[in-house]
């Protein structure tokens, strides 16, 4: 029969593993016990002639299914690459023999690692195929970016370079953004000590003189749909006229607004002309055009305050918690326009802390020393007005005392408020952002989960700059720019050029129907058993992605493009309905369940380990490299993410006899780093409902236990497996051994 599955198991005796482990009693084990079709052994399968082995058995002995037994599945995947058959991998050489000890005592223990491995290795491959093309995969390589600043503008003609075409779409009537109202910007090249013009006519002149580069000034979208490979896009102008485009990929760089200074009436806002904003004094500057800066009555200015972290870094309501990033480096820039012009103006810049990001901020800041900019430790506490005159009053925080200085013109630090539409609570709701001064969908997106991207706490677009800068919820689309989060504009341009690299891989995949960041390359998607459906709706709101909707009867509707293939949907299943072809909950579920569990008066546990692939299982690999111990009875299954666990799995453990059940995912919470956003937070959600069940069984509460670990925890991830060893000694093993 052609789809008749034919295993072949082949066990690598390098790397030491042949001089630990009894490589023949394991393709033993492989062929009695997992009922591989054909076991063999190799001194080092990963060289040329151990891979030429099993691609002969594929070529000659109907070989479809391959299980390799040596190293992490983590290592050596480019020799391991086979085509069109499925492949698994049993862990030995950092699973086993690197994390026990080379002693005579350890031998019997260590062995039965190997042992199980090789079997649950072998038993996964009985349920895993190799995944066909999604129908769904369209190959559109057109890019959408919204908004025209320097992110924006940046964005484009960097994917324009690259060859592909661009629809650039700006609210107002021209390009530039915020960068287009400013004097100069901060250097971005050595040796950082004198301003630069912005680069926003280079930049316009550059997207104009592009065949590839199509902009829609003073327009809107009023509707973005589908998925990558193939959104469609409803662009309005101001008139009201309509056309519709289709694109691979979108890219957000809708800016940011400032952070209105009204709200500071303590600091002379809004009571004297002559106390300004950041933005305000470019303008100012941009007027003057490289002559002498006036008040806004005419008069000349002598004397210059710079009040940083105006409504910044404050937890007082109405103000933002958070730094902007650019201030400190803005403000040192708008004091060298008055030095510049003229050196005799006093420039005063008054902090609580200096903050000089990026290569040349240090030296950017020394260049504002040496042209005379004072800088001031300071905690201000009220700029007061009496006509043209402003007193500032502050308490010098080097001289612990108050103090007050008189000068002629006032500049407000503000803030960074993110342009990033609606804000999307948990079960899809648009609600207006509580950090937004103009809460219009940005995107009018028709995903069933909301008409914007998900926002963080202070209303950025969601992203995690550890584990996937750009990386929004929506996947192919990305987030740039001080919509993403404060920055200056070289952080911005060098952001925007990321983003395009992300849009572009983006379109790559989804005309391949793979996946994109973490799981890119992967060619499985959701399948579903529509019959056995209970509409419980669990996956459509657990979907980290928006990547499931419903049809008109009600059922799931999976978006394969947008799907991340965390298995998320497959973990909230109650009836295990979804899985894909190449994880589901069988492929998991007949692993553990084939470890041989020792009865209890062998006196040799068994601890079931899930660990998420994205940090727990490279920490725990890591760990071997080191050669941390770990106990001898744990069995590790590596999973996509910890949400994609499904609660059977545990019930199926504790009844097949395992003393202990071990969850390792990502951190949660607001500073998250799940690959797969809420993955985590879920799955300690659904184990928080399993100590009852577990009293029900008459089972202690402490066999299972869910743990955050980081990819940097090499110390702490085998810990945790120890410290349930020891628990399990403590309490003493399960009453359902058999």
């Amino acid at each position: 029969m052609a789809d008749e599955i034919k295993i072949g198991a082949y066990i690598c005796q390098g790397c030491g593993i042949g001089d630990r482990v009894d490589t023949a009693q394991m393709a033993q084990v492989a062929q009695r016990d997992a009922k591989a079709s054909i076991a063999r052994e190799h001194e080092f399968l990963c060289n040329a002639e151990g891979v030429k082995m099993i691609q002969d058995d594929i070529d000659n002995e109907g070989v479809n299914r391959v299980a390799i037994v040596a190293c992490s599945r983590r290592a050596k995947t480019e020799a391991f690459n086979f085509q069109n058959v499925a492949i698994t991998r049993g862990n030995i050489r950092e699973g086993v023999i690197w994390v026990r000890p080379d002693t005579d005592e350890a031998r019997e223990t260590t062995q039965d690692m190997a042992d199980d491995y090789t079997r649950m290795a072998v038993a996964e491959c009985k349920y895993i195929g190799v995944p066909d093309n999604s129908e769904e995969a369209q190959y559109n390589r057109t890019i959408m970016v919204v908004g025209g600043g320097i992110s924006g503008m940046t964005a484009a003609t960097e994917a324009a370079k690259a060859g592909y075409p661009v629809h650039l779409i700006e609210k107002t009537g021209a390009l530039g953004g915020a960068a287009a109202k400013s004097w100069k910007r901060i250097p971005q090249k050595s040796p950082y000590r004198d301003l630069e013009d912005t680069g926003v006519a280079e930049l316009i002149s550059e997207i104009e003189a592009s065949d590839k580069i199509t902009v829609h000034l003073n327009s809107t979208l009023t509707k973005t749909s589908g998925a990558p490979g193939r959104f469609s896009a409803d662009i309005t102008t101001e008139s009201g006229s309509t056309t519709t485009e289709n694109f691979g990929a979108i890219i957000q760089a809708s800016g940011y607004s400032e952070y209105d200074a009204n709200q500071l009436p303590e600091l002379g806002y809004g009571k004297s002309p002559n106390v300004v904003t950041q933005a305000e004094l470019d303008a100012m500057a941009l007027e003057a055009n490289g002559g002498p800066i006036k008040t806004k009555d005419g008069k000349d200015i002598n004397s210059v305050a710079f009040v940083q972290c105006a409504g910044q870094r404050s937890e007082k309501e109405g103000h933002l918690s958070y730094c902007s990033g650019h201030c400190c480096m803005s403000s040192v820039k708008q004091a060298m326009y008055f030095k510049d012009q003229n050196p005799a103006v006093d420039t005063n810049v008054i902090y609580t802390d200096l903050r000089m990001p990026g290569a040349g901020g240090e030296d950017f800041y020394r260049g504002g020393q040496e042209k005379g900019v004072t800088f001031t430790k300071g905690s201000v506490s009220e700029v007061v007005t009496s006509g043209s005159e402003l007193e500032v009053k502050f308490k010098d925080l080097i001289l612990n005392e108050d103090t007050s200085e008189k000068v002629d013109l006032v500049v407000l630090a503000t803030g960074q408020v993110a342009n990033s539409g609606l804000n999307i609570d948990e079960v899809g709701q648009d609600e207006p952002g509580e950090w937004q001064s103009n809460p219009e969908s940005i995107l009018n997106l028709s995903y069933r989960q909301g008409k914007d991207m998900p926002q963080l706490t202070k209303g950025f677009n969601d992203s995690h700059f550890i584990c996937f800068p750009y990386e929004t919820r929506r996947t192919g689309i990305y987030a740039c720019g001080p919509v993403r989060r404060p920055m200056d504009m070289q952080q911005a341009i060098e952001d925007a050029a990321g983003a395009t690299m992300k849009a572009i891989q983006a379109v790559e995949n989804a005309g391949k129907g793979r996946a994109a960041h973490p799981r890119a390359g992967d060619l499985s998607y959701p399948i579903f058993r529509r019959e056995g459906c209970t509409q419980c709706k669990r996956c459509t709101v657990e979907c980290p992605f928006g990547a499931i909707d419903e049809d008109e009867q009600r059922f799931p509707q999976f978006n394969e493009a947008r799907c991340r293939r965390c298995g998320t949907c497959m973990g909230a299943c109650p009836v295990r309905v979804i899985s894909f072809e190449n994880y589901s909950v069988d492929s998991v579920g007949q692993q553990l369940k084939i470890v041989d569990i020792p009865d209890e008066f062998e006196e040799k546990p068994r601890i079931l380990a899930l660990a998420c692939e994205n940090d727990a299982y490279p920490a725990l690999d890591m760990a071997a490299m080191n050669k941390v111990e770990y106990s001898a009875f744990v069995r590790i299954i590596p999973i996509r993410c910890l949400g994609s666990t499904n609660l059977i799995w545990i019930t199926d453990a504790l009844n097949s006899g395992y003393d202990g059940v071990v969850l390792m995912g990502c951190q949660k919470g607001e500073n998250y780093q799940c690959h797969f956003v809420r993955g985590s937070e879920i799955a300690h959600v659904r184990m928080s409902k399993v100590d009852d069940t577990l009293q029900s069984l008459s089972l202690e509460p402490e066999r299972v236990s869910v743990h955050e670990v980081a990819i940097t925890d090499i110390e702490r991830a085998p810990q945790i497996i120890n410290e349930m060893a020891e628990t399990i000694e403590n309490i003493g093993m399960s009453p359902f051994k058999f």
